[in-house]
């Protein structure tokens, strides 16, 4: 895991420097760059695989030029597939490579000089590719999205990075993106390909982008919903099939050269994944969060059973509500740009106390939900859907539209008989019409669908017709891509350390994406397939316990510290809020309701503060 940066054009020497140098915690070990006129290529280095210094980046190879951040799972099957020789001997005929190391990174090179820039389909892993042969620059984001992409480009020049804040030196002033804001406001995190930074664009998850001459071309190299549907329709045989990718996920994950820990809550994706992983011969110390003095948010006692019934070793970290706000401006820091996860904060210490233990990779259990309809959620948009079918609806249509309320489910009975687009991410937050309340502007009812617009279409476009797979594609493209790996993918490498995401092995999607759709949610049972698999793995009652997310109590902390008067301080100078109806939020903040709206509009009032004023 690493940073990767680059400029094409004009740069000063200094300001990049700078900037790559502001990207030092993704890669403390090595700062590898390669500078000349109208190029600066480099990478900061965090070792996982062949630590070596022959590994070290940026690699060159003839005329190929590679910054590479991230896994390549499969890097040793392609190796062989790609070597020059077999048992010391030239191949007949062969096209292949020589290799002068043992590290992923070179089985890119060699990967691209035998397919092209299709060689990224022949890739398991997490990854941010650049890639510059001769004149041609390739930028590719993985294809879960677990790892982040940056770009600008103006008249002088071209730069990319892992993070905004290597772009940000490059930038003469800071406009903020009116579509990230309104989509932020949306869908917790702003939607590809828009960062709050006008000018600074992000890749999606599945792109690629080309950079020859003055020319910007970004395209897409895969697509979730290319697999077939239905192909498996046995619940037994989708069990089987299940079981055994995720067996392969997890061990191709098990592969590094550095201390391996596992994150820990009482629920059964991180029981599963540390169970399997001791299956195949890596006992993991898992890690678990707790809270002072507020035991309904805490799992210590629950990851302890779990971890006991596994014989893994637990270590429990508790935070108070002091660590909470002195780290959240280092956690903001981290995230350059608004995120709406308040479960950023405790994370970032948890990651902190196990960097301090010594751990540089850890397993975490994101992506179950999305595949295997873990959220409650799921099953009653899957029971609203049926509304639309009703044949007498028109009078119905006229009440929810006369008839306003707050509670969610009238914004998604109103869109199912309005015959609008009922399921719009599992994060959703602020509604259009509550975003038309409370900004100081026109927000039309429905606008929001035009970040949606482009997945709905190639969903429509597909061979797929179910709606939970709707409900599980965009949940991964976004609530998982740019929110959930968004957050985890900052607070693991702010304090250096690599998170693996065996759930979100693409093969193993493909695999439960062509399941009948029916078989994940027919039993009315959130992630059915997924507890079928663990039963022989794991204790029925770790099965059976009831989810409690990874919940923390931000609100309560943020009211107790005084700093939630940041938001009214903020619109006082920049009248975005009206303040009648930004008022109704901060009271309902305080019994309890809106929790989650407040804090997306702190950690934007918080943005702004910083950058704007």
């Amino acid at each position: 895991m690493c940073a990767i940066f680059g400029v094409l054009g004009k740069y000063r020497p200094s300001q990049a420097r700078q900037a790559l140098a502001a990207m030092h915690h993704r890669g403390p070990e090595h700062c590898g760059i390669i500078e000349k006129e109208r190029l600066f290529f480099a990478h900061n280095r965090l070792s996982i695989q062949d630590v070596s210094s022959r590994s070290h980046q940026p690699m060159k190879r003839g005329d190929i030029l590679l910054s590479f951040n991230g896994e390549i799972y499969n890097h040793t099957q392609l190796r062989e597939e790609l070597d020059y020789k077999v048992n010391g001997e030239a191949r007949e005929g062969a096209l292949g490579y020589a290799y002068s190391t043992s590290s992923d990174t070179e089985v890119v090179i060699a990967a691209y000089l035998r397919w092209g820039v299709s060689f990224v389909d022949h890739l398991v892993g997490m990854f941010a590719i650049a890639l510059l042969d001769g004149e041609t620059l390739y930028l590719f984001r993985d294809r879960l999205g677990k790892k982040p992409l940056f770009y600008y480009h103006d008249h002088d020049r071209f730069v990319f990075a892992s993070e905004i804040k290597g772009i940000r030196p490059f930038l003469s002033s800071v406009k903020m993106n009116d579509d990230a804001l309104l989509s932020y406001l949306s869908f917790l995190a702003p939607t590809p390909p828009h960062t709050f930074y006008t000018g600074v664009h992000k890749l999606a998850a599945g792109e690629y982008l080309s950079f020859q001459g003055s020319k910007v071309t970004v395209k897409r190299y895969h697509d979730l919903l290319d697999v077939q549907p239905q192909l498996i329709t046995s619940e037994a045989e989708a069990i089987n099939a299940i079981e055994n990718r995720l067996q392969e996920a997890i061990t191709l994950r098990l592969d590094a050269d550095v201390p391996m820990a596992a994150l820990l809550s009482g629920g059964i994706d991180s029981a599963l994944l540390a169970a399997y992983a001791k299956d195949a011969g890596k006992e993991l110390t898992t890690f678990t969060l707790g809270y002072s003095e507020h035991s309904n948010y805490d799992e210590r006692a629950n990851a302890k059973t779990t971890a006991d019934a596994l014989g893994l070793k637990n270590i429990a970290v508790e935070i108070t509500q002091d660590d909470f706000i002195t780290a959240s401006e280092a956690v903001f820091e981290s995230m350059d740009e608004p995120l709406n996860d308040p479960a950023a904060v405790p994370l970032y210490l948890l990651f902190q106390s196990i960097a301090k233990e010594g751990y540089k990779v850890v397993l975490s259990g994101e992506g179950s939900d999305e595949l295997f309809l873990g959220y409650r959620h799921y099953f009653e948009y899957l029971d609203i859907e049926q509304a639309a079918s009703l044949r007498h609806k028109n009078w119905l249509k006229k009440y929810f539209r006369s008839n306003f309320s707050e509670n969610r489910e009238w914004e998604w009975y109103k869109r199912v008989f309005d015959e609008s687009l009922l399921f719009r991410t599992s994060g959703e937050k602020f509604t259009d019409l509550q975003k038309n309340a409370l900004l100081r502007r026109n927000i039309k009812d429905n606008d929001a669908l035009r970040y949606l617009q482009p997945y709905r279409d190639t969903f429509k476009r597909s061979k797929h017709s179910d709606e939970s797979i709707w409900y599980s594609y965009i949940d991964l493209h976004l609530f998982q891509a740019e929110h959930f790996l968004t957050k985890l993918d900052r607070v693991s490498m702010a304090n250096s350390i690599e998170s693996r995401t065996p759930f979100l092995d693409h093969q193993l999607v493909e695999t439960v994406f062509s399941i009948d759709p029916k078989l994940r949610y027919q039993e009315g049972v959130t992630k059915a397939l997924l507890k079928s698999v663990a039963s022989s793995h794991l204790p029925q009652q770790v099965i059976i316990r009831k989810k409690k997310g990874f919940s923390n109590p931000y609100m309560e902390w943020l009211i107790a510290s005084g700093k939630i008067s940041l938001i009214s301080e903020v619109n006082e100078q920049t009248g975005l809020f009206k303040k009648e109806e930004l008022k109704h939020y901060l009271d309902a903040a305080h019994t309890g309701r809106f929790k989650h709206h407040l804090w997306g509009l702190y950690v934007l009032s918080h943005w702004i503060d910083k950058e704007l004023l």
